[in-house]
């Protein structure tokens, strides 16, 4: 493809999706609405639940191809006194987006996600974020996600529109550190080793 609907006219993933996209399609093997999708690698700075000052994010399969997801802003994720780093934000929108991935089965990394900070969030509130697909073309998956300040009907405080690309398997045993690619892939837990490649902010 190119033009502007490809890559914006600047190479990078276009947050529009292409005319012939298609609306995505959960997977028959995707977890019930309702389920709480756990960590999908323990050492993840976004959801795994062995990173001291990791944001925890708990993210929950929703109906169609949308999850939901929380977490609480603590001291060590602060950028200006008392406030949350714009950057953790960014990431728990990342995160919460990348989620979606493991509704549509596919392993992908983050090609582009352009966020809106719409208001500051104090340290010790909780987020509330709501994610979604909203069309697939090819190898790219178009997604947006919000979230809200105390409460799922909070004030919006960040908002982030996301292009996901589909990768091998080879993406990440070619470019991580050995050390811990091999770790993953002994787990003999086989739905671990999928997820912990589900995807790579």
């Amino acid at each position: 493809m190119s033009g502007a609907t490809a890559s914006g006219g600047t190479g990078r993933p276009a947050l529009t999706p292409p005319p012939d996209a298609a609306p995505p399609v959960r997977h028959p093997e995707a977890p019930a609405p309702g389920t709480l999708l756990g960590a999908h690698y323990d050492q993840c700075f976004g959801c795994g639940e062995t990173q001291p000052h990791g944001l925890h994010l708990a993210a929950r399969a929703g109906e169609g191809v949308t999850v939901t997801a929380e977490f609480t802003v603590q001291p060590a994720h602060q950028g200006a006194p008392g406030l949350a780093h714009g950057g953790v934000l960014a990431t728990a929108l990342d995160e919460t987006l990348g989620s979606l991935n493991w509704l549509l089965r596919i392993i992908a990394v983050t090609g582009r996600l352009e966020t809106d900070f719409v208001r500051p969030v104090p340290v010790g509130t909780t987020l509330h974020l709501a994610a979604r697909c909203t069309a697939v073309a090819g190898r790219k998956a178009y997604c947006t996600a919000e979230g809200r300040i105390g409460s799922p009907d909070g004030p919006v405080a960040v908002r982030a529109d996301a292009v996901f690309v589909e990768v091998k398997l080879e993406h990440f045993t070619k470019n991580g550190r050995p050390d811990e690619i091999k770790a993953a892939l002994a787990d003999p837990d086989q739905v671990k080793v999928a997820r912990a490649f589900e995807v790579n902010p």
